[in-house]
């Protein structure tokens, strides 16, 4: 028995985490995996009823399952509180440390119904099928924050820390996942101006000599931002720090046609975190409207990772891949000739592609 933790959350969180949990029960059921689903508070949600972003009772959860599901937090509604109660600041970053999460894989692939939709030219995105590995509890989202009152104004610091430790770890995952794939790394940095992606470089280049079949390439980050729209082909595996990955890996999404389709699993301790890359979008919620597929292909990763299903794993984007064919489509990937179809009517004909292979 697995135990799968299901933190909804916020917004459009709780629509796209039952059509994620529908298909994972399915793939359960014709791959014959018995699987014990637990939901728990997280985010806004959980600051609602019970004061804190993160409760205790959610984290004790987490740490007692073998992978967790969570959906999408924070919204409008809880932008005054101080910081450390926001949902995104007070549940995502310490979760995330809490349970050791230290790498995001982010894969980018273009499903070949959808090249038409990418604002690039077909030729430069078809057949597309990208990673990005983010370094994730490290850098400037976690080092020291101050802000002091100076004559004319504030000066406000923010400090963007690593260890070699902390580079050496993530940097050995994405050499053992393009190892995996096609046998190309490349690290972004900006080693031109940063002490710390002088570091980053080093470290790095000394993990290489261990992966003698991988082919390392550095690129400066302006750079990489700039061959993600120009020439994305050329990447297999891209391996950054925290910030940068977050801002590149966001840009290409715009390659797979919407930030809907970009799942994402958070790796590095005993248990792995999958959800979507996009954000609880509150302006949407409870209209049936958002794109469950991000959260779907995250349940593909999760059942890869964390309960090493592949054949299951596989199933669960064949399906996603069929039901595009077929011309169904939620709004933000919709184009002329194609049939629209909402959350849970998305997630319904994936469910049933699931049982039907």
């Amino acid at each position: 028995m697995k135990k799968v933790a299901v933190l909804p959350g916020d917004g459009i969180g709780m629509e796209i985490t039952v059509s994620a949990v529908k298909v994972l029960k399915a793939a359960a059921r014709k791959f014959g995996l018995q699987l014990e689903l637990k939901e728990g508070l997280i985010g806004g949600a959980a600051y609602d009823a019970c004061g804190s972003p993160l409760p205790a009772e959610t984290v004790a959860l987490c740490r007692e399952s073998d992978a967790i599901l969570l959906g999408a937090v924070g919204g409008p509604k809880w932008d005054n509180l101080p910081p450390d109660l926001r949902p995104e600041r007070g549940a995502l970053l310490p979760l995330r440390k809490l349970l050791g999460l230290y790498a995001n894989l982010r894969p980018v692939r273009v499903f070949a119904p959808l090249t038409g939709g990418c604002a690039l030219k077909q030729d430069l995105v078809a057949g597309l099928d990208l990673l990005v590995v983010r370094e994730l509890t490290g850098g400037l989202y976690f080092g020291e924050k101050k802000r002091e009152l100076i004559p004319g104004g504030w000066r406000v610091v923010d400090t963007l820390e690593y260890t070699s430790f902390e580079i050496e770890r993530v940097a050995r995952l994405a050499f053992s996942m393009a190892r995996q794939r096609r046998g190309r790394l490349t690290s972004v940095d900006k080693a031109n101006v940063l002490e710390s992606s002088i570091l980053w470089r080093e470290v790095v280049e000394t993990v290489a000599a261990e992966y003698p079949g991988v082919t390392l390439e550095h690129m400066l980050v302006d750079n990489c931002a700039m061959q993600l729209v120009r020439n994305p082909g050329q990447f297999d595996v891209i391996l950054t720090e925290n910030m940068f990955g977050d801002i590149l890996s966001d840009e290409a999404s715009v390659l797979a046609g919407s930030l809907g389709m970009l799942p994402s699993a958070s790796l590095g301790g005993h248990v792995g975190l999958y959800e979507p890359s996009h954000g609880s979008a509150p302006r949407h919620a409870g209209q049936d409207k958002a794109n469950p597929i991000a959260t779907i292909m995250s349940v593909a990763m999760l059942l890869r990772y964390s309960l090493r299903q592949e054949e299951a794993a596989a199933a669960v984007e064949t399906a996603v891949a069929a039901v595009l064919d077929e011309g169904y489509r939620t709004y933000d990937i919709m184009e002329t000739g194609c049939r629209q179809v909402g959350t849970q009517a998305m997630g319904g004909l994936i469910t049933a592609s699931v049982e039907s292979l």
